[in-house]
This record gives structure tokens, sequence and C-alpha cells, in this order.
């Protein structure tokens, strides 16, 4: 605790008309302490006046602020960007990259891709098998 706290709780727990200290040991105010005492005094919290704000500010709207911080959709740029360019990467290369990031897991592996089956039927069709039996049987 500082000597003045320390010196004003005695002053209030004495009793009355023993508050005041002889004339001797009573300081002036025009001493050094008085400039203190004056700073003090000067520098004293105002009720009206809050110092935590910055000069000039001026409060926004919430609307405002929430349309500054609203999320911008990008997509549109993103993709005349992307497409701009003319440059297509090798599909093997591709492949190859996408390959490579992946992991070993099979959830991270892509699911197989099951072969085309052709329909089953002939090459060939009704004329040439005549074509043929005419050269090798020699029938006309």
């Amino acid at each position: 605790m500082s000597a003045s706290l320390l010196r004003r709780g005695l002053e209030l727990l004495e009793a009355p008309g023993r508050g005041e200290a002889p004339p001797g040991l009573q300081r002036e105010q025009d001493g050094p302490g008085a400039a203190g005492a004056a700073r003090r005094r000067k520098a004293a919290p105002q009720a009206g006046r809050n110092k935590a704000t910055v000069k000039g500010r001026v409060v926004k709207s919430a609307i405002e602020e929430y349309h500054k911080k609203k999320p911008v959709n990008h997509l549109t740029a993103n993709l005349k960007y992307m497409l701009k360019g003319r440059f297509v990467a090798n599909k093997a290369i591709t492949e190859q990259v996408l390959a490579q990031n992946r992991g070993r897991k099979s959830k991270d592996q892509p699911p197989k891709k099951e072969a085309k089956k052709k329909p089953e039927g002939t090459v060939f069709t009704e004329e040439d098998f005549r074509k043929f039996e005419r050269e090798y049987f020699g029938r006309p």
C-alpha cells in the first residue's frame, strides 16, 4: 500500500478533533508536491469522456458491415480464367499426377472401370459369306 492510502486510513480511524497534525508537521501546498497534486486533479477521469474511442470515429451501420463481410461467389470469374487458357495437359500426365496424389487406402482408390462388353456378333455380313463360298467351293 502506498503511504497516502495509509495516511487516509489512519485519518478515518482517528477520533474526531485529533485529525489535524501540529502546524510544524503540515506540508505546504505551494511546495514541490503541489505540482503533482494539481496534475493528479487535472488527470482525474471525467464522466462524459471515453478515452478508449478514436477521435472523429463514425459509427457504421450493421447492414453496411454485413454487406461488406458477405461472402462473394467467384465461380464465374474463376471459370472464365480457367477456360481462357488454351493449354490442355496430356491425359496420361494428368492420370499420373492424380495417381501420385491418391492415398493407398481403399477408400482413396477410384472405382474400377469395367470393360465394356461388345455385342457378340459377326464382323462378316451375309454377302461376305456368299462371296467366300463362291471363291472357296467354286459354286456360282
